[in-house]
């Protein structure tokens, strides 16, 4: 059975489509990744699967409830852990999880119980008394992450949860996904941390409100058609303003410190890019072939529908 069905699901505000007639499904149990940049439709989507708002048209069921017709039964099944998720810096750890266990109507006898297990499994149990106010910006978010579990959801939607956090707490934040799946929670994530993605089950690159692909990490790496050339040189960002405007390549990339080039033709391009930096006196270290990431296939596929070939990631 699947926990998520969509059927052409869409959603418009006054001229402008935010979702464009998505259609996927997420089994039982899996971690699934709608993954994109801001303002390519992952939050509406979300909004949509939680009920808080209605489809311009389309369908899609949660946990076997039509998100429209069944609503409120929906919400019973579902934890929902928004980009601004609600936490009173002024209640303490123990306090808040409490709170939105009345809000959920979880029930008095055996709670405590429960908040002790959350605050265990999220490694907050030596800071239960501390305003969370007080919180670094990950244990928030592990904060927010037990409040939406308090009542045992069977579906949980986390928009962009490790969005600002560190990387420590961010792998730690996965660490706490990954034993939910085992205990039979089915997450539905997104994220723009394309390099995040590969930890899903299978991942949906979402772009202007529509699906571009929708498999594995894996299946969605074979979209890429050619070879991924990664350039070290002296000066990146200089480096992939030249190669971009002079050589002749499906798509040029800028990832931190590195460019990298898309290209079927690796042999002649790497020798084409070695010559046009040399003669702009930019020193290269290194030319190499390497494994495409999720973000390379992001760019690839955007450059192929003619929305560009430049990435920058810092």
């Amino acid at each position: 059975m699947n926990a998520i069905e969509t059927q052409a699901l869409a959603k418009s505000f006054v001229g402008t489509v935010a979702v464009d007639g998505l259609t996927f499904e997420v089994a039982e149990g899996e971690i699934f990744g709608l993954v994109g940049p801001d303002g390519a439709g992952k939050t509406t989507t979300m909004r949509l699967l939680t009920s808080i708002m209605e489809p311009s048209s389309g369908d899609a069921w949660v946990a076997g409830h039509h998100i429209v017709k069944e609503a409120e039964a929906i919400k019973e099944k579902i934890g929902y852990m928004s980009q601004r998720f609600g936490l009173y810096p002024d209640l303490t750890v123990s306090e808040n999880i409490d709170f939105y266990g009345d809000i959920y109507g979880v029930p008095r006898k055996g709670r405590e119980k429960k908040v002790d297990k959350l605050l265990a499994f999220s490694n907050l149990t030596p800071f239960k008394k501390r305003l969370a106010g007080n919180l670094s910006g990950g244990m928030k978010q592990k904060l927010g992450l037990a409040c939406a579990l308090i009542h045992t959801p069977k579906v949980l939607f986390l928009d962009e949860p490790t969005n600002g956090v560190d990387p420590v707490s961010r792998r730690d934040f996965w660490r706490i996904l990954y034993q939910l799946v085992r205990e039979g929670v089915t997450i539905f994530v997104s994220t723009a941390y394309l390099d995040e993605a590969e930890r899903c089950s299978r991942v949906g690159l979402i772009h202007k409100g529509t699906l571009l692909a929708c498999d594995t990490p894996d299946g969605v790496k074979k979209l890429m058609s050619g070879t991924i050339l990664e350039v070290r040189a002296s000066q990146p960002r200089a480096a992939q303003a030249l190669l971009r405007q002079r050589l002749e390549a499906e798509s040029v990339g800028l990832f931190g410190d590195r460019v990298h080039v898309a290209t079927r033709e690796p042999e002649e391009a790497g020798v084409r890019a070695q010559t046009i930096l040399a003669e702009e006196g930019i020193s290269v270290t290194a030319i190499k072939p390497i494994e495409a990431s999720l973000e390379d296939v992001f760019v690839s596929v955007l450059a192929a529908k003619g929305e560009g070939g430049r990435h920058d990631k810092e």
